[in-house]
């Protein structure tokens, strides 16, 4: 095809702990695809413009890097609810609506697509379950990432043992928001105020997805931490939604994060 160049996932250190105990990830970046124009790169997005029939391709290569056979590359219909599924093979009915997936199942990848949102992988080693979630603001907001550790929780993890690392999303530098994007969060708690800063703009902030993403992470009992790699400023390496809303370009890719057990 278009580009025999192959994936380059972004790894975290604390998830590569769990590789003796056979878990697999990576924070898939656009290097390695065959999609071309806006979509240049790894796009994974079955939901965007680009050809499918690359879409397709790129997802066979993320799936092969994984070590999964293609269908077993597991993604979902993402909502940005807080709702988890139990992944136990390949869907029957396409994909289903829901932001995250757990499973204790080997040989198959659980993957979250982003472009800005929060994509997290979630491994307890000694129970070999694994979790993969897609948190934006609503999703983290609403409890998906409380929902996955619980889910996980369900298949015989101990949310101590869990580790957690937020990949590659909006940093607070890129992210602006209104006032009432602020009173959501502070009317919700208080202390919510300290994941805004003020912007160039009056009455406007700068969000953190980043650290509140963590805390609520670490809030809820597991180890936690994020890449903190800006899927905004990082153009070469990321697709960003924001970024193409400010261009006002017609569609945008989506990268994906991936975690499976080994056989």
């Amino acid at each position: 095809m278009l580009n025999d160049s192959k994936p380059d996932p972004i790894r975290s250190n604390l998830l590569a702990s769990a590789e003796a105990n056979g878990i697999r990830h990576g924070y898939f970046t656009r290097t390695g695809g065959v999609s071309e124009g806006i979509y240049q790169g790894l796009n994974i997005g079955v939901g965007s413009d680009d050809d499918q029939v690359l879409v397709v391709e790129n997802r066979r290569r993320v799936a092969s890097w994984m070590g999964v056979a293609a269908d077993h590359l597991l993604s979902l219909y993402q909502v940005h609810s807080p709702d988890v599924i139990v992944a136990t093979g390949p869907f029957a009915d396409g994909r289903p609506k829901a932001d995250a997936l757990v499973t204790d199942r080997p040989g198959i990848a659980l993957g979250a697509s982003s472009a800005d949102c929060g994509p997290v992988l979630f491994a307890d080693p000694e129970a070999r379950i694994i979790g993969a979630a897609h948190a934006g603001w609503k999703g983290a907001f609403t409890g998906v990432l409380e929902n996955t550790v619980t889910a996980m929780e369900g298949l015989g993890a101990k949310r101590e043992r869990i580790l957690a690392v937020l990949g590659p999303s909006i940093s607070a530098a890129n992210y602006e928001v209104g006032p009432e994007f602020v009173a959501r969060f502070t009317d919700a708690n208080a202390d919510n105020a300290r994941y805004f800063a003020p912007s160039a703009n009056a009455g406007h902030h700068m969000f953190d997805l980043n650290l509140y993403t963590v805390d609520r992470l670490r809030n809820a009992g597991v180890v936690a931490e994020a890449l903190n790699r800006c899927t905004y400023a990082e153009e070469d390496l990321f697709y960003s939604y924001r970024r193409t809303t400010h261009r006002k370009e017609a569609d945008y890719g989506r990268q994906i994060s991936a975690i499976a057990l080994e056989d």
